[in-house]
C-alpha cells in the first residue's frame, strides 16, 4: 500500500515518522511541484496543491490532517470525486475547551480590566457579574463545540447550543436553523463560535446577527474568520454595544499589521493555536480508519460536500 503525505507548509517529515511507526508495513510518498505522483491507494493531506489534487482521481480516499474542510472544498469540481474523510476530535475538543474557559472566565472576572488597571497603577475592586444572567452560547454542536458546551457546565453558566440541525442535549436548550436564530442570540451574554465555514455561514456574524446579543455581549471565534464581519465587529466594539472580542482566526491569516484589530485593547488576539492537531492522535486515527476501508467497513467523519462539512 502505498499513501501520499502533503502539507502546504512543507512540514512533513514528522508525519512521515509517524506514519513509518504506526504502520510499517505502508509506504509513503512525498510530492513537490512539478513532480508526476505514482499511483497511491490513499493521500494525507493539509492545505494541497492543485496540481497534485488533479492527480489524485485513482485514489480510495482523500484523508485531511485536521477537523476543517474549507480549504479543500474551496476547489469544487477540481476535487477528486473520492471520499473525503476529516478527523475527529484527535485531542483537539480539550483544547478548545481550555481556550473558550480561559476567554470566558477572563471576561466573567474581569481579569481584562484588572489587567488595563494594573498597567495604570490602579488599585479598584469591580463589581462581578450576575452568573445566573450570564448566558454562554456555542454556536455549532459538533465534537468539537460539545466539550465546550460541557466545559461552561462544569462552571455553572446558563448554556445555550445553536446549530443547523436539530440536536437534543439534556439540560441546555438549543436552537436549530437560521429560523431559531435569532431567539439563540437573544440575550446570550457571551458567543462562541464554532461553526464550519460554509456558504450558509460565510458572514452570519454581521451587524445585524452580533446586534441581537444582550447589550455587551463578548465574541469568542475559534472557527473560521470569514464567518465574523470584521468591519461590523469593529464598529459595534467601538459602540460599546460589544464589550469585546477574543478572536483566535481572521479572514487573512497572518492577520495582516495594519488590521484595526492589532490597535483595540478591547480585542484579544491568538494566531490561530485555539486547537493543535495532535499528530500522534490524528495518524492513529487515520491509520484505524484506512484499515476500515481496506476491510469493507464505513468509516466516521466522512465530508458532505454538499453540506460543507
Amino acid at each position: 500500500m502505498r499513501i501520499v503525505l502533503y502539507r502546504g507548509d512543507g512540514v512533513i517529515e514528522p508525519w512521515e515518522r509517524e506514519f513509518a511507526a504506526m504502520m510499517p508495513d505502508v509506504q509513503t510518498v512525498t510530492w513537490k511541484e512539478g513532480e508526476l505522483l505514482a499511483p497511491c491507494d490513499y493521500a494525507v493531506l493539509w492545505n494541497p496543491a492543485p496540481a497534485l489534487l488533479a492527480q489524485l482521481g485513482e485514489v480510495k480516499a482523500i484523508f485531511l490532517m485536521g477537523a476543517g474542510v474549507d480549504a479543500v472544498l474551496k476547489f469544487g469540481e477540481a476535487l477528486p470525486d473520492v471520499p473525503l474523510v476529516r478527523l475527529g476530535d484527535a485531542g483537539m475538543g480539550v483544547q478548545m475547551a481550555e481556550y473558550v474557559a480561559h476567554a470566558v472566565l477572563r471576561y466573567f472576572r474581569r481579569f481584562d480590566e484588572y489587567e488595563q488597571q494594573a498597567r495604570h497603577g490602579a488599585w479598584n475592586p469591580l463589581p462581578q457579574h450576575a452568573k445566573d444572567s450570564f448566558t454562554i452560547g456555542v454556536m455549532g454542536l459538533g465534537k468539537l463545540g460539545m466539550p465546550v458546551v460541557e466545559a461552561m457546565r462544569h462552571f455553572g453558566f446558563p448554556v445555550r447550543g445553536w446549530s443547523r440541525s436539530p440536536k437534543d442535549l439534556p439540560g441546555v436548550p438549543t436552537f436549530a436553523g437560521m429560523e431559531a436564530l435569532g431567539d439563540f442570540l437573544h440575550g446570550t451574554k457571551v458567543l462562541v463560535c464554532m461553526l464550519p465555514l460554509t456558504q450558509d455561514t460565510g458572514n452570519l456574524l454581521d451587524r445585524h446577527n452580533l446586534g441581537r446579543l444582550a447589550p455587551g455581549a463578548y465574541l469568542i471565534n475559534v472557527s473560521r474568520g470569514a464567518i465574523v464581519n470584521e468591519p461590523d465587529l469593529m464598529a459595534l466594539i467601538r459602540s460599546g454595544q460589544i464589550a469585546g472580542a477574543t478572536l483566535d482566526v481572521f479572514r487573512h491569516e497572518p492577520l495582516p499589521a495594519p488590521h484595526p484589530f492589532w490597535n483595540e485593547p478591547r480585542i484579544t488576539l491568538t494566531p490561530h493555536i485555539s486547537a493543535l492537531t495532535m499528530r500522534l492522535e490524528a495518524v492513529r486515527q487515520i491509520a484505524a480508519k484506512v484499515q476500515a476501508l481496506e476491510n469493507g467497513e464505513t468509516v466516521a467523519d466522512l465530508v458532505d460536500r454538499e453540506l460543507g462539512y
